[in-house]
């Protein structure tokens, strides 16, 4: 009997419309396959069988009754618990949000639901997206499927976690400065950031909201277009969302081809800063690039030197204005203090040290002395202008290439506690090579690339604005490549849970 937890969105798609087994079979299929693996991932905050269940008992209704569907309907789907879900609890995996149901949905939450995609449950996550190891929830860490010592990558490790076990064909994430792609890599799998602005982040908790993108990941390329088709358009409850009608992205997806295409890589992205076996796998994948008739040429971005430094300092900048709002008083959480007067002030202040862990509070201050008068020029206006760079360094280098490349990550996963070990910057180094995709506002793309000591290697594609559909062409052809020279898809060599 055919395990439907190991078919693509595409194949469980096609399969359902054929008749072949329905949307409850489906679902149930995966909420079993959450139940078996869950105590050793812990890649959920909240699990929804009922809501899954029905959503699907609705598909298979409709279906049977002959009434239109969208393709996918039936397919399930995670969200990542920053999406705000009526009736659902959304906790962006802190104290401060715990027991906050939210009143309505996010506009991604509504498009899932009316393409028909039951919800499997809300994902596990850094705490307000802030982090790369999923380590910094409240509801405990996500373990990687691969090697379960080691972390998913992060914020959106939940996500990536739940694809790579099998345990839902694809999910919904969001990328700061890397989120998707970076767990996508730890993970084994695909994860998508788009144009900045061609999905809604309405109803999406904020971060950073002129760098967060919500984006897909999945265990293919084509999946990934699947689910990005459904969450792009236009939203006029976003005020930051683009106009203008959403690409194919399957299409793009089945044309795949790297013949005569042109991939640049980036000179700052590929010296010292990748590991040895990333470095390695990294120019294997080049090869089977250029054998299938892609050609290599080297690109400088000089400015990506100094991406880093403002990424750090307008992401908290932007925090410390976002996660303001979390005083006590209106929603969340409230706590008093034990002593002393019960004023506005007193509740701010304990209810901020019981409801925010260690990175976000790191975040929020390092965010509010940027912003301070005296600083403000010297620190977040200097960050703007390397933002500015950035852009201009990615314009001209797409004079010369169709898409940049890259390691996604210098490293592959590393254990539980190893940033701990080491000062915060270390961690911060990981997102060298992503960051700069946000900064830009430009589409970026993680595919896997190969093994290094038995661990995935995310490979890098970065596209011009509003050119989401390319990197699905291409990546698609890379993917097939990379497929044929290993005989078969990276995630199948994982190790069974």
């Amino acid at each position: 009997m055919t395990d439907l937890t190991r078919l693509s969105a595409v194949e469980l798609a096609a399969g359902m419309q054929a008749g072949d087994y329905s949307s409850t079979d489906v679902t149930r299929a995966h909420l079993d396959r959450i139940e078996q693996v869950e105590p050793a991932i812990n890649s959920f905050i909240t699990v929804t069988p009922d809501a899954a269940l029905a959503a699907a008992g609705e598909v298979d209704r409709k279906r049977a009754a002959g009434e239109e569907l969208h393709p996918f309907a039936g397919v399930p789907v995670t969200h990542k618990d920053l999406v705000v879900t009526a009736g659902i609890a959304t906790t962006a995996g802190s104290k401060m949000l715990a027991d906050w149901v939210p009143p309505y949905d996010a506009t991604v939450y509504r498009r899932t639901k009316a393409a028909g995609l039951p919800l499997l449950g809300k994902t596990n996550l850094d705490e307000f997206a802030m982090g790369s190891t999923t380590e910094h929830s409240a509801f405990g860490n996500t373990a990687n499927p691969w090697d379960t010592t080691k972390v998913p990558g992060g914020s959106s490790g939940g996500a990536a976690a739940s694809v790579a076990a099998y345990e839902a064909p694809f999910s919904v994430g969001t990328d700061t400065g890397g989120s998707v792609r970076q767990p996508a890599a730890f993970t084994g799998t695909v994860g998508v950031k788009p144009t900045y602005g061609s999905v809604s982040r309405y109803g999406v908790i904020a971060m950073a909201s002129s760098l967060d993108q919500v984006g897909p990941v999945a265990r293919s390329v084509g999946d990934a277009a699947a689910l990005h088709s459904i969450l792009a358009g236009h939203d006029p409850f976003d005020s930051t969302s683009l106009s203008g009608d959403v690409p194919d992205f399957m299409a793009a997806a089945r044309e795949g081809s790297l013949s005569g295409v042109r991939l640049g890589v980036i000179k700052q992205l590929v010296g010292d800063a990748p590991t040895g076996g990333v470095a390695e796998v990294f120019r294997a994948a080049l090869d089977v690039a250029a054998a299938g008739g892609a050609e290599i040429v080297e690109v400088d971005c000089p400015s990506l030197s100094f991406a880093l430094d403002a990424y750090y300092l307008i992401m908290p900048s932007e925090v410390s204005s976002n996660l303001a709002r979390y005083d006590g008083m209106r929603f969340g959480l409230r706590v008093e203090p034990d002593e002393g007067p019960v004023t506005a002030e007193t509740v701010m202040a304990a209810t901020r040290a019981a409801g925010f862990g260690a990175e976000a509070k790191r975040r929020i201050i390092l965010g509010t002395y940027a912003l301070s008068a005296g600083y403000y020029d010297a620190y977040y206006g200097s960050a703007q202008k390397v933002r500015t760079l950035v852009q201009r360094d990615f314009a001209r280098a797409f004079e010369s290439a169709d898409v940049l490349v890259s390691p996604t990550a210098p490293t592959t996963a590393f254990g539980f506690g190893a940033e701990r070990e080491a000062d915060p910057m270390t961690l911060y180094l990981g997102d060298i090579a992503t960051i700069p995709a946000n900064l830009a506002g430009i589409p970026g793309m993680s595919l896997p690339a190969g093994l290094s000591d038995g661990m995935p290697v995310g490979f890098q594609l970065l596209a011009p604005a509003h050119e989401d559909a390319r990197l699905y062409r291409i990546g698609a052809g890379l993917e097939t490549a990379l497929d044929a020279e290993r005989g078969g898809a990276l995630l199948a060599q994982a190790p069974e849970l």
